[in-house]
């Protein structure tokens, strides 16, 4: 029967990394930053969430989520912010063609999966909520820009509104009280840059202790050094960034990630209490890029942290040898390494006792990326016809 037809659209997205950090709200409700940011899309090879976004009339009453095959609490602000402008724009849509289904009217029934750990600091809400806003727009069938879908989907995870993009994403903050200008936008595709690669160290897969909107909060209230950042240190990051990406000038950017991704981890540190999401693996992770730069007589490697202590080292195709083979002789045991692309590299760089010593017992996972496309429309479907949930082939 048609009032039983199960409607479906699945899509992918991608995890991006911030180079220059979005950290602090202006306004919870509508998650609208202190500050803009910028951040590189990874490859979906790697790093992605699947969605299927489904709808039927015979689905039983109010919308699910079902992620990584657990139930998920979709009764919060912020995913009924996004289901409820999604739904928004379909009704619309429905009342200008009365002969389309009434697909805004159906319970929404979404499965979504992660090939990568949840909430452990590797900006899993970011594709998550981009793949959750995508997959539901593209089962509407809304003639919607990834601009405007980012300003929906900033509202579920701020950082989410990026990876509705690939390449190097920017996060204008924007001034409207409404949140209306504060959306995402594309500062350059994957292909103006390509050699870009991110090798990240995964230092704990657990999830973290302080979540980000509660750390934000904090540091609003009681940082004295935050003011100066969103005030004076990030719009400069923000300038130069975007220019050492216009002219693919790595050292430039290299400078500017690091110092800062140390100035937004400095402004958590001086919370009240204070906020470590970083741990001594992290700080033996920066001596081993320290060292990698020294040894190479010019900066080869940018490390960033997010909110966790997992290290996201920035480095371009070239460079492989002087990077990826430095961190493999100490990490050559850890899993996650592509044989293909550490095959005869040597290494040069002279590292610290401890610091070998910290890598070696605190990395459990390393993560072999680079610069890739921002969400892609796929057949493959977390829900069958019938409406049930099945797992991932991949």
């Amino acid at each position: 029967m048609a009032s039983e037809k199960v409607y479906r659209a699945s899509t992918t997205a991608p995890v991006n990394i911030a180079v220059v950090k979005y950290w602090g709200k202006r306004d919870t409700k509508l998650n609208l930053p202190t500050n803009s940011s910028l951040s590189v899309t990874l490859s979906q090879a790697d790093l992605r969430t699947l969605t299927t976004a489904s709808c039927s009339a015979s689905y039983p009453e109010g919308d699910s989520l079902l992620l990584n095959g657990e139930p998920s609490d979709v009764s919060g602000a912020r995913p009924q912010a996004c289901f409820r402008e999604l739904r928004a724009r379909r009704a619309a849509l429905e009342a200008a063609d009365p002969s389309l289904p009434k697909l805004s009217t159906m319970p929404l029934r979404i499965v979504s999966e992660n090939n990568f750990p949840t909430a452990a600091g590797l900006a899993s809400s970011a594709a998550g909520f981009a793949a959750f806003v995508r997959a539901i727009a593209n089962l509407y069938e809304l003639p919607a820009s990834p601009s405007e879908l980012s300003l929906i989907a900033r509202q579920g995870s701020g950082s989410a509104c990026r990876s509705l993009f690939g390449g190097y994403v920017a996060w204008r903050m924007g001034e409207a009280a409404d949140g209306s200008d504060s959306m995402a936008d594309q500062v350059a595709e994957a292909s103006h840059w390509p050699e870009m690669r991110a090798l990240i160290l995964v230092a704990s897969a657990a999830k973290k202790g302080v979540s980000s909107t509660s750390g934000m909060q904090q540091t609003v209230a009681t940082s004295s050094l935050f003011k100066e950042r969103i005030t004076s240190v990030v719009p400069k990051n923000m300038e130069i960034m975007e220019k050492a990406i216009a002219e693919r000038d790595f050292a430039a950017f290299a400078e500017v990630t690091m110092r800062d991704s140390n100035s937004f981890h400095a402004t958590c540190a001086d919370t009240y209490p204070p906020i470590f999401y970083m741990n001594d693996v992290s700080r033996a992770a920066i001596r081993a890029v320290e060292a990698i730069n020294a040894a190479a007589g010019r900066s080869v490697a940018a490390y960033t942290f997010d909110a966790g202590p997992n290290a996201v080292i920035y480095y371009l195709e070239q460079d492989t040898e002087a990077v990826v083979g430095n961190l493999y002789s100490v990490l050559s045991k850890v899993d996650g390494w592509k044989a293909s692309a550490v095959e005869g590299l040597k290494a040069n760089a002279s590292f610290d006792e401890s610091v070998v010593g910290l890598l070696k017992n605190g990395v459990s996972r390393v993560i072999m990326t680079s610069v890739g496309e921002g969400p892609v429309a796929t057949q493959e479907y977390l829900v069958a016809e019938d409406g049930t949930p099945v797992k991932s082939s991949s």
